[in-house]
Formats: structure tokens, sequence, C-alpha cells
């Protein structure tokens, strides 16, 4: 997707996926995931610049899917 918007970048206020210098389609780290969803995409680089912080999110994740989904499989036919 190629944007036709060229505003300087003082006078750029909006989601920074809409900056023609982001939307180049490229790969993002799952810190900058984060930092986009925390922010509401105002900013990709609010959570630092080391993955740690990204990768936590994502496990946090991932184990409360797990186990909200083994959650009903254990605990059926307790009652």
């Amino acid at each position: 997707m190629k944007t036709d918007f060229d505003y300087p970048k003082k006078d750029l206020i909006g989601p920074v996926v809409f900056r023609p210098d982001f939307n180049n389609f490229t790969k993002i780290n799952a810190n900058q995931a984060w930092s986009l969803f925390f922010t509401a995409g105002q900013d990709d680089k609010s959570l630092g610049q080391q993955a740690e912080l990204g990768n936590f999110f994502t496990n946090v994740l991932i184990a409360v899917a797990v186990a909200g989904a083994l959650w009903p499989i254990f605990l059926s036919n307790v009652g």
C-alpha cells in the first residue's frame, strides 16, 4: 500500500502506522506490536527496544488462552 500523504513530521498527528516511513510492509517485532496495541497505534517504541517485554506479553496471552481452554476440561465433572 502506497500512501500519498507527505506531511512534515511536526504536523503529523495520528497513528504511527499511517506514516510513510513506517508503512513499507516491513516486519515488526513483538515489542513493537504490543507497543502499538497498548498505545492504540500512536507509538511503536513506547515499550523500549528490548524484546523481552514483548515476549513476556505474548507468553502471558498464550498462557491465558491455554488456561481458559483447559479450565472447562478439568473442572467439568467437579460439583
